[in-house]
């Protein structure tokens, strides 16, 4: 049995600050070390060193008094995690390992132990616990730990120019800009309204532009947001954990009031996504906005986690589609009008106008790329921009049509449509011949229409492994050669898909 006079941030009570500079003294009782010490173990084995080193490191036993387990932790919201999701847990282990009643869970305070003291510990009575504050942080640490929050709250810079009222609207665009101005609109304390919004599309059609007038328009409004790219993400948390901050890296992210993140599809490593996925959670289960930009939707994020993929899914998905002539007119003059501004007498004749928007692609960074050369031309050479001079100037970028990006859910549901199974049997363990077959054929398209590597193609085949995957590409390459009537078969399926 362990005694235990008890630690109060307040001064008062069995916990009082007294008892505390008393423990200090004294020293954690034996028995009270070993239960607190078989508790951590066996709560790290059962939720795995990663969970266990993002949330627990600074949980610290600081007492026992009547059966009760006090345990502290150095910050609110690190309480209210905790409680949240493993206070039942925590208060069944040390039933089971020191026969106490109930776990109580506090947030430590300055009080509990002066600057350069031993740490605060306490004996105990009853099987319960003992308290301990932390150890004092080296200078390095802390400048690490203020250096690496400064760099989350000021996030990654933001183009005053790209604003809502610089954003041209189209058909393609209208519902996306729609959800990022109620986002961006609403009002301070107030909840979130769409959580998370992901905004998806290929490159140069909007996403940044909406993202970051989100974060301006937010900020303009008195909101506390923080704009990322996926880079600075993952920056801002292995410098962290490099300097053993991550848990302040956490707090200065779930601090805020709108999180902005750009280019998810460029989030690597497991224990970076593992952090995100709690940032997310935390976050939207707190009333805190979260908006996402990528360049596929969430279930072809095939890098990340399911249940990280689930969560996005779980909110309002938008796709940006590729920009319509009549939006690419009105993009390229509004862009020919800011030219003017820097360039006196720049001018681009309608029909040059016309000419680009109908020839040289499909995003706003290929628009900008033709004006830029039509400008250096202009300027260079003081020739007058003509279709002439134009055709000559973009030909290498012109192109006849954009590449279709097909996607892997499109083939299997049309491979399942065209052999009659459902697409839960295609991904399924089942073995049999007529569904052996589709699932087959739609590997071989998966990896000869999309970029997809093995392993991904894989993960979205039921989990399979690639070498199943690449057996079933080999299998029915094969096939192809000498069978004609599946040859016809598998180059019918890829014309659906790509008429799609």
């Amino acid at each position: 049995m362990f005694k235990s006079d008890g630690i109060e941030p307040s001064g008062q009570g069995p916990f009082s600050g007294a008892a505390a500079r008393a423990g200090a003294r004294a020293g954690l009782d034996a028995d009270a070390r070993g239960a607190w010490d078989r508790v951590r173990r066996r709560l790290r084995a059962e939720i795995g060193e990663e969970v266990y080193s993002s949330w627990f490191p600074r949980l610290e036993l600081d007492g026992i008094h009547d059966g009760t387990v006090r345990l502290s932790v150095p910050t609110r919201f690190l309480k209210t995690w905790i409680q949240q999701h493993y206070i039942e847990r925590l208060a069944s282990l040390w039933q089971e390992e020191a026969s106490a009643d109930r776990v109580e869970l506090i947030v430590r305070t300055a009080v509990l132990r002066a600057p350069g003291s031993a740490p605060a510990t306490i004996r105990t009575v009853t099987p319960a616990v003992a308290t301990r504050a932390p150890a004092a942080e080296p200078a390095n640490a802390s400048a690490a730990v203020t250096a690496n929050s400064a760099e989350v709250s000021n996030g990654s810079p933001l183009d005053p120019r790209l604003t809502f009222a610089t954003y041209r609207l189209g058909d393609s665009n209208r519902l996306a800009h729609a959800a990022a101005q109620k986002v961006a609109d609403a009002a301070v304390g107030s909840g979130p309204v769409f959580n998370p919004l992901y905004l998806h599309a290929a490159v140069g059609l909007g996403k940044t532009h909406l993202l970051q007038a989100i974060a301006a328009a937010g900020a303009d409004k008195g909101r506390r947001v923080v704009y990322l790219t996926a880079e600075r993400f993952m920056y801002g948390f292995v410098a962290a954990l490099k300097s053993q901050s991550a848990l302040a890296f956490k707090e200065q992210l779930r601090g805020i009031d709108t999180l902005v993140i750009d280019d998810l599809q460029f989030l690597q490593g497991k224990s970076v996504q593992q952090e995100f996925c709690h940032t997310l959670n935390a976050l939207m289960d707190s009333g805190r906005q979260v908006v996402i930009a990528a360049d596929r939707p969430p279930a072809e994020l095939d890098a990340l986690e399911e249940r990280v993929r689930s969560r996005l899914a779980g909110g309002l998905v938008v796709e940006i589609a590729p920009l319509d002539e009549e939006l690419k007119l009105e993009i390229l003059s509004a862009r020919v009008a800011m030219l003017a501004q820097q360039h006196p007498g720049f001018t681009v004749p309608p029909d040059v106008l016309n000419f680009i928007a109908r020839n040289c692609g499909q995003n706003g960074r290929d628009l900008d790329g033709a004006l830029n050369r039509l400008l250096a031309h202009n300027q260079l050479t003081s020739r007058a921009i003509t279709l002439e001079m134009a055709e000559t100037a973009v030909r290498d970028l012109v192109r006849s049509s954009e590449p279709k990006r097909v996607r892997v859910d499109d083939i299997l549901r049309i491979v399942a449509k065209h052999y009659n199974v459902s697409r839960a049997d295609i991904l399924s363990q089942r073995r049999t011949a007529n569904v052996v077959k589709p699932r087959q054929i739609a590997m071989y398209l998966a990896k000869t229409l999309t970029l997809r590597s093995l392993p991904e193609i894989g993960r979205r085949f039921g989990g399979r492994d690639h070498t199943t995957v690449l057996h079933a590409v080999r299998k029915i390459d094969g096939l192809v050669g000498t069978d004609r009537v599946l040859a016809e078969e598998v180059e019918t399926l890829k014309r659906l898909v790509n008429d799609e």
